[in-house]
């Protein structure tokens, strides 16, 4: 199941798919206070019950959090 545009997941308002695979779906969408873009990548249901997915999908954001923080410090 895909979402809409205008969709509100976590707060964050999605604007389009960007694409989709094994995974989910990722949506450019609009962060709720701050006016800007960000990409939200949504677990597909089969993924998300997976509990070794899930600590996949974990890992892949921490790093994904840490190469923004690294961009952000110039690092």
């Amino acid at each position: 199941m895909g979402l809409a545009p205008g969709a509100v997941v976590a707060g964050y308002t999605v604007d389009r798919l960007l694409g989709a695979g094994g995974m989910g779906a990722v949506y450019l969408a609009r962060h709720p206070r701050m006016d800007r873009r960000v990409a939200l990548k949504v677990l597909n249901d089969a993924f998300a019950a997976d509990p070794s997915g899930r600590a996949g999908f974990q890992r892949e954001a921490a790093i994904a959090a840490t190469a923004m923080h690294n961009r952000l410090r110039g690092g």
